[in-house]
């Protein structure tokens, strides 16, 4: 037991730096938002300090990752995931992905007249965004185009293009918003069956 239990603890490290590089932060960062020593968190990563629960559980907090996955703790054969929902600027935001890098998944609602006082502030930043209305109808400010998706109709733009999205009428709205590294696009594939 004692040889799995040290197996474990060994991989702690590299899968931590794997983590810390994927998010693109550096200890100086992370030590800021952690509360944890930048020398303790090399050595964590280098393996020459065993982590312990008080180390994982600001880590995980920080990567927004279960514990389990930081510890590499077996699969335990259940798919689902429990998000949870917070909210960010009056809009409820659920994760749908655990993982910090790659691809991020978020169902969206913004409150009904949540932005009808708003002047559109577009902003920009890395990355690439897919937008999916589920229910309502969205107001996306793109550039210099105004548009309204409704339900059913999806968006995809380059996030260096100022952006600002909103509702397009007093009724709430839903959607998925996948954002992406810049340059990572998506690619939808479809297959016709006949019946």
């Amino acid at each position: 037991m004692s040889e799995e239990f040290d197996a474990v603890l060994a991989a702690v490290g590299p899968r931590l730096r794997e983590l810390r590089r994927r998010s693109g932060a550096t200890l100086a960062a992370l030590s800021e938002t952690t509360g944890i020593a930048i020398s303790t968190l090399s050595r964590l990563e280098s393996g020459h300090r065993k982590p312990g629960l008080e180390l994982l559980l600001p880590l995980a907090r920080a990567y927004q990752v279960p514990l389990d996955e930081l510890v590499g703790a077996p699969p335990t054969g259940d798919p689902r995931l429990y998000p949870r929902p917070f909210r960010h600027n009056g809009i409820t935001v659920i994760p749908l992905t655990r993982r910090p890098g790659g691809l991020q998944v978020y169902k969206q609602i913004l409150p009904a007249g949540l932005t009808d006082h708003l002047e559109p502030d577009p902003r920009s930043h890395e990355g690439y965004h897919w937008l999916y209305v589920l229910n309502g109808r969205l107001r996306l400010v793109l550039g210099d185009q105004d548009l309204v998706l409704s339900s059913g109709e999806v968006a995809e733009f380059d996030t260096h293009l100022p952006h600002w999205f909103g509702n397009a009428d007093e009724r709430p709205v839903e959607f998925l918003s996948i954002l992406g590294p810049q340059g990572e696009r998506f690619h939808i594939k479809a297959r016709y069956r006949p019946t």
